[in-house]
C-alpha cells in the first residue's frame, strides 16, 4: 500500500470519512493548479465605480509610465512576445513607478469622463502588476504570488486604495472594466506578465489612443501562436478565449468569428473553413528577456 494511502486508511477508519477526505484533498488542489475547464471569474460591476463626469475635459497625465516602458520593454523582441527588463530595473525607476502609481491612486476617478477613466484602468491596472513582479522579483511566474492560503496568484488582494476603496487586480478588471465596458478587446489590454498574455502595451493609454492600441493589440495577439494557431485538424487557441467565453459570444462559433475580424492571411481562411476541435493553452511564465 502506498505511504500516503496508509496513512489515510490509518488516521480515517470508514469509507465515508475517507471520501471526505479525498474530496478535500481534490479541492485544495484545484486552488493551488492553473485549471484548463475552470471559467475565470464573472464580470459584476461594483456600483461605487459607475459615476462619470463627460464634461470633464481633463486628462490625466501618464508620462512616467510611459517613460518606464520607454527604458525597460521590449516591444521587439523576436519572439513576437513584449518582453519587461525587470532584471535592469533601477532604483530611481523604482521609485518612479511607485510616486505613478500614488498619484492615480490620489484621484478620484469618477470625476473623470468614460473615455478617461477607460485609459486610467488600463494603466493602473498594467503598472500594479508590473510592481507586484519587481516588489517578488525574482520570481518564475506571477502564478507564484498571492497572500491567501493556497492561492494560485496576487489577482485577488488588495494592492491599491482609491477613493477611500481598498481594490485588487480582479477588482479593477472584473467588477469595474468589464462591467462598465462590454469589450471583449479589454482582454488584450490588461496584462498578467505571462508569456501566454497579450502583450504588456509599449504605449500608455489615453482617452485618445486606447480604441487603436486595443486593435493593434487584439491583432498581434490573434496572429501570434500563443492567441491561435492549428495543429493538424485541431484549433489551439489561448486559454483567455475559453475562461471569459461569454465575452466572445459564449460559444465557439461566435469566438471563430471574433477571431477572423483579426485574423491575416491564411489564418482568416483556415479560421473561415474550419470545423473541428478547439482546445487551448496558456504559458504562465514571466514575460522577461
Amino acid at each position: 500500500m502506498p505511504v500516503t494511502q496508509h496513512l489515510i486508511a490509518w488516521r480515517v477508519p470508514t469509507a465515508a470519512a475517507r471520501l471526505a477526505v479525498l474530496q478535500v484533498l481534490l479541492l485544495c488542489l484545484s486552488w493551488t493548479l492553473p485549471s484548463l475547464t475552470a471559467a475565470g471569474p464573472k464580470a459584476k460591476l461594483i456600483d461605487f465605480w459607475t459615476p462619470s463626469n463627460n464634461q470633464n475635459s481633463a486628462s490625466i497625465d501618464h508620462s512616467e509610465w510611459q517613460e518606464i516602458l520607454d527604458s525597460r520593454l521590449d516591444a521587439s523582441h523576436p519572439s513576437g512576445v513584449n518582453r519587461f527588463d525587470y532584471a535592469a530595473v533601477t532604483e530611481a525607476e523604482r521609485v518612479k513607478l511607485q510616486n505613478y502609481l500614488q498619484r492615480l491612486q490620489a484621484i478620484d476617478i469618477r470625476d473623470y469622463s468614460r473615455p478617461e477613466q477607460k485609459a486610467f484602468w488600463f494603466n493602473l491596472y498594467n503598472a500594479l502588476t508590473v510592481e507586484l513582479i519587481l516588489h517578488n522579483y525574482p520570481v518564475k511566474s506571477i502564478t507564484k504570488l498571492g497572500k491567501r492560503f493556497f492561492s494560485f496568484g496576487p489577482w485577488n488582494d488588495n494592492i491599491a486604495e482609491i477613493a477611500g476603496q481598498k481594490l485588487s487586480l480582479n477588482d479593477i478588471e472584473h467588477g469595474i472594466m468589464r462591467p462598465i465596458w462590454p469589450d471583449n478587446r479589454i482582454h488584450y489590454g490588461v496584462n498578467c506578465a505571462s508569456i501566454g498574455c497579450p502583450n504588456l502595451a509599449a504605449t500608455a493609454f489615453t482617452a485618445a489612443n486606447t480604441d487603436s492600441l486595443l486593435d493593434r493589440a487584439a491583432r498581434d495577439f490573434v496572429n501570434h501562436p500563443r492567441g491561435v494557431q492549428f495543429k493538424g485538424k485541431k484549433l489551439l487557441v489561448s486559454s483567455i478565449y475559453h475562461w471569459y467565453i461569454e465575452d466572445f459570444g459564449d460559444n465557439h462559433e461566435s469566438l471563430i468569428e471574433h477571431l477572423i475580424q483579426y485574423a491575416e492571411e491564411p489564418l482568416a481562411t483556415q479560421l473561415r473553413q474550419f470545423d473541428g476541435k478547439v482546445d487551448h493553452d496558456y504559458d504562465w511564465d514571466l514575460n522577461e528577456p
